[in-house]
């Protein structure tokens, strides 16, 4: 590649039920990092208000502007105490719950037709660089149907453009204290911060490189007999 592969990385911030988001400090840690496979790598990250309104508008304005080749998502689940590898996104939206500016969407889909979309099949090798670091790791059918769901859609969608990122993959992380130790629940034992980014950086090592190939296998001609 002649130009530098861009990766762009991605939370949420707090929301209704969980005013601390860990999220928000794995995204820090991964654009910190500094490792020879990041060498080429221009790495951004960007925190998402918990609203419909600011995704609807943050996510195009990203797009453009950073133009990156790959979006790797993180979102929490507070009620899952291991890490969540989404395989799709499902054309579901909750009417219930509101969102961090109080609003609720009228209807409980996302967009007519199909009922959803997957991510494809990088998602599995994204599972096995988290799953090598020892965390609990595992890949889910169902990313709710809250915020990350609705980002999850989205990203999706902007793959199939042309101009769009190759690749998208969303990652569901459960809960920590505020000081980043595990928080525990009787005998649950849950991940701790600096597990979660291990776990996050071997996703996003393995990102870069199945980017690296999406991006060149798009840029060789086909040939024609």
């Amino acid at each position: 590649m002649s130009e530098k592969l861009r990766i762009l990385v991605t939370g949420f911030g707090p929301f209704p039920g969980a005013p601390f988001n860990p999220t928000q400090l794995l995204v820090a840690r991964l654009v910190r990092l500094r490792r020879p496979a990041l060498r080429d790598v221009e790495l951004s990250g960007h925190i998402f208000p918990v609203t419909y309104t600011d995704v609807d508008r943050e996510l195009p304005d990203l797009l453009a502007s950073r133009r990156p080749h790959a979006l790797l998502m993180f979102g929490l689940a507070s009620r899952t105490p291991y890490v969540r590898v989404e395989t799709r996104a499902r054309n579901a939206v909750t009417t219930l719950w509101p969102d961090a500016d109080h609003a609720r969407l009228r209807k409980g889909s996302i967009a007519g037709g199909a009922d959803a979309m997957m991510f494809g099949p990088h998602i599995a090798k994204l599972l096995r660089a988290a799953d090598g670091t020892g965390v609990d790791a595992r890949t889910s059918r169902d990313a709710g149907s809250y915020l990350c769901n609705y980002l999850s859609w989205r990203a999706i969608e902007a793959t199939s453009a042309d101009a769009g990122p190759r690749l998208a993959a969303f990652v569901h992380v459960p809960p920590l204290k505020r000081d980043g130790a595990s928080q525990r629940k009787g005998a649950t034992r849950r991940v701790t911060l600096e597990e979660l980014v291990d776990a996050g950086e071997a996703m996003l090592l393995e990102m870069v490189r199945l980017t690296r190939q999406a991006v060149r296998e798009r840029a060789t001609p086909v040939a024609i007999s």
